[in-house]
């Protein structure tokens, strides 16, 4: 696999991840529904960028959707039924 390929790949397999906790995310306060907000966005971008084929691009905004997703559970901004 090449570069790119390796990219799509991750890029999905995290999308692909992340899309169903999205609908079992609580928040408790404003700054959650921020975040939460921020959070969606970045997945919209990734799925953009995947269309644009800027795969780079793509694969930052997932890691990024992520990365708020992981750092508000452990802060106790979200909740979720399960954690992954």
């Amino acid at each position: 696999m090449n570069t790119e390929e390796v990219l799509i790949a991750e890029t999905h397999k995290w999308l692909e991840r992340i899309e169903p906790i999205v609908k079992k995310i609580e928040y408790f306060d404003t700054k959650g529904g921020s975040l939460f907000i921020n959070m969606k966005a970045y997945i919209s971008d990734a799925k953009h960028f995947i269309e644009q084929k800027d795969y780079v691009r793509a694969f930052e905004a997932v890691i990024w959707s992520w990365s708020i997703y992981e750092l508000c559970l452990d802060l106790g901004i979200f909740s979720v039924e399960e954690r992954i």
